[in-house]
C-alpha cells in the first residue's frame, strides 16, 4: 500500500466525522454476521478517493474489536457484481458484504 493512501486511511479512522475534498462516499450494506457485529444493515461511508475494496474492509475491520476469521472468508459485491480485493471504488457505489452461510441439515426425508 502506497504511503499516501495509508496516510488517507490514517486521516479517515481519525476524523471519521469529517468529510474531505479526496473523499468518495459509498454505500455499504452488511448481511448475516456482519449484520449483527456492526448492528446495522447499510450505512453511507465516506473513504479515500480510489480506494478499494481491500481498503474498504481494512478501515471496517478496525472499526471492530473483535478479530474474527470472516474477514478471510467473505465474499464482497460491488454494483451487484462479484469483486475482488482489487476492485476500485467509486463514489457511489454499492458495496455488499457477504459472510459465508452455513446451515442446511443432515437428515433425509423418508419418502
Amino acid at each position: 500500500m502506497s504511503g499516501t493512501l495509508r496516510w488517507k486511511m490514517k486521516r479517515i479512522l481519525v476524523c471519521s466525522t469529517k468529510r474531505y475534498a479526496t473523499d468518495m462516499r459509498i454505500d455499504v450494506l452488511y448481511f448475516g454476521t456482519l449484520k449483527d457485529l456492526f448492528a446495522l444493515e447499510r450505512e453511507a461511508m465516506d473513504v479515500p478517493d480510489g480506494a478499494t475494496v481491500e481498503v474498504l474492509l481494512r478501515l471496517l475491520r478496525a472499526r471492530t474489536s473483535k478479530q474474527n476469521d470472516i474477514w478471510r472468508t467473505l465474499a464482497v459485491a460491488v454494483n451487484r457484481e462479484y469483486g475482488s480485493l482489487a476492485t476500485v471504488l467509486h463514489e457511489g457505489d454499492e458495496v455488499a458484504l457477504l459472510p459465508p452461510v452455513s446451515g442446511g441439515s443432515e437428515s433425509r426425508c423418508k419418502a
